[in-house]
Parts: C-alpha cells; sequence; structure tokens
C-alpha cells in the first residue's frame, strides 16, 4: 500500500498509541476501536498523565468519583487507588467499560458522548426537556456549550479514525 504524506501527517497527529490496549478493552466490551481512539485523542492526546481541572485523570480523563462507581459494579478485581488510573491499561479498562454502559443507555452516539463528558444525571435531566429533546431518547440540542463543543469534536475524531485507518 502506497502511503502519501497527507496519510503519514494525519497518522502522527491521529496515532493509534496503546494500540494493544485499545483493541482488547475495544472487543471485551464490544466498541468501536474508532470510537475508544477518538475519545482519547479528544480527552487527553493521548497524555497518560492528563489532569483536567475537574479532577479527570488519564487517557480517557475519569473521574474519581466515576471511578468508584465502576468500581462497585466490577466486585471481582482488586481495589484500586485513583493513582492506577494513571496506568493506561487501567484508564482505558474503566474508560471503555464506562463508555459501553453508555452507549447501552443511549441509543444515539452522541447522547452518550454527551453523558461521558457532562454525567448520566445532566444528560437524562436535558432528555426529560422537550425543548432538548423531542423523543426523551435522543438530543436535538446540547445546552452547556462545552459539552456541545466535546460531543462534536468527538464525533469528528471518530469519522477521521474510521477513515483515516479504515475501521469499520
Amino acid at each position: 500500500m502506497v502511503t502519501n504524506g497527507y496519510d503519514l501527517l494525519m497518522k502522527k497527529i491521529y496515532p493509534l498509541e496503546y494500540r494493544d490496549i485499545v483493541e482488547r478493552e475495544a472487543s471485551e466490551y464490544h466498541l468501536d476501536k474508532a470510537l475508544v481512539y477518538a475519545v482519547i485523542k479528544t480527552e487527553s492526546n493521548f497524555d497518560p498523565n492528563a489532569k483536567s481541572r475537574a479532577g479527570a485523570v488519564g487517557l480517557m480523563q475519569i473521574t474519581p468519583p466515576t471511578f468508584e462507581w465502576l468500581q462497585s459494579k466490577r466486585k471481582d478485581e482488586p481495589a484500586l487507588t485513583e493513582e492506577d488510573l494513571l496506568v493506561p491499561e487501567t484508564n482505558i479498562r474503566y474508560g471503555c467499560h464506562f463508555l459501553s454502559m453508555l452507549l447501552g443507555m443511549y441509543p444515539e452516539k452522541r447522547t452518550a458522548i454527551c453523558a461521558y463528558n457532562a454525567g448520566i444525571g445532566a444528560v437524562n435531566g436535558w432528555l426529560d426537556d422537550p425543548e432538548l429533546s423531542s423523543d426523551g431518547k435522543c438530543l436535538d440540542r446540547v445546552p452547556y456549550p462545552e459539552t456541545d463543543r466535546y460531543s462534536t469534536l468527538v464525533l469528528k475524531n471518530y469519522k477521521i479514525y474510521q477513515n483515516l485507518y479504515h475501521f469499520k
């Protein structure tokens, strides 16, 4: 396969870092790996030590309360600490678990992605508002500008990963 300069540049900007972990966890949670890469790209730009002002940590920017909640659902695993979120394998595993749960809760990717960013409670409240959701299942409008921009960027990055790496 011949790769042109544009593809090489795009693959530097949109890498497949942590490929073994992403592919294993995406498979485990029945996720589209292009979506997992898009979330990582958007959340941390592949910086395993990333920390947000809101306290989110690691590659997939998981908050400590979300981490604790997810751990309570994974009783078969040893207890982990917040520091463990800096370990790429742990962060991607828990991020994929959370993303999979959200995609199971909401019938549309964008709504699930909004919940990943703003939280389940916020999104459920928006879905109950007829000005934001005409059917109570999918969002027609996102009231938080940050979450609106975030979901748009994740979906843009998702399409780029699909097209650049020919993910199906």
